[in-house]
């Protein structure tokens, strides 16, 4: 990250301008997240604002300046559930059942598009892959964001990748993802 932990001080210390200058350095890295959450440009710009303005107004309750940007990401996972259950978009099936279905569907198609892949994932393992492989997070930052124990997140991530890999084919697996 490009800021200091003084600039996040300044920020907790009411210094508005300084607040400004943070979000534009994580604003294209909020805006991803909310958009793979979201799935289109409206939904993900009002889960960015209410973010933003939920991060301005309890800014003074970051404990460590230092994980600014993890306590923002939670900020707008959190406003992007909780927006994805309000419109009843988010259907919690499990496991077996998203398994079954992706073995149902899975047509060896060369034209699939990692992003649907990606949506096709659970919302715990898209989460986990995105903040893993798009964010270059640590397992223990992972865990910290998403309120999961470490053990878990890896299981996630080995999950979530093997998923991928059925979804994606061998062949594309090896030669984009990873």
């Amino acid at each position: 990250m490009s800021y200091s932990t003084e600039l996040v001080e300044s920020a907790i210390a009411g210094n508005k301008q300084a607040f400004e200058q943070l979000l534009k350095f994580e604003s294209e890295k909020l805006y991803k997240i909310a958009f793979i959450h979201m799935r289109n440009k409206e939904d993900s710009l009002d889960v960015l604002q209410e973010a933003t303005f939920k991060a301005y107004i309890s800014i003074h309750q970051i404990k460590s300046p230092a994980y600014f940007s993890t306590w923002l990401v939670k900020i707008l996972i959190r406003i992007a559930y909780k927006e994805l259950e309000r419109k009843k978009k988010l259907i919690h099936l499990p496991e077996e059942t998203i398994l079954f279905l992706l073995e149902a569907n899975q047509v060896p198609d060369a034209s699939i598009d990692l992003s649907d892949a990606l949506a096709s994932l659970s919302v715990d393992y898209r989460n986990v892959i995105t903040l893993f492989y798009y964010y270059e997070l640590p397992i223990r930052t992972i865990a910290n964001v998403l309120n999961k124990p470490q053990a878990t997140v890896k299981t996630y991530l080995r999950r979530a990748k093997l998923e991928l890999k059925k979804t994606l084919g061998d062949e594309f697996y090896a030669k984009k993802f990873i």
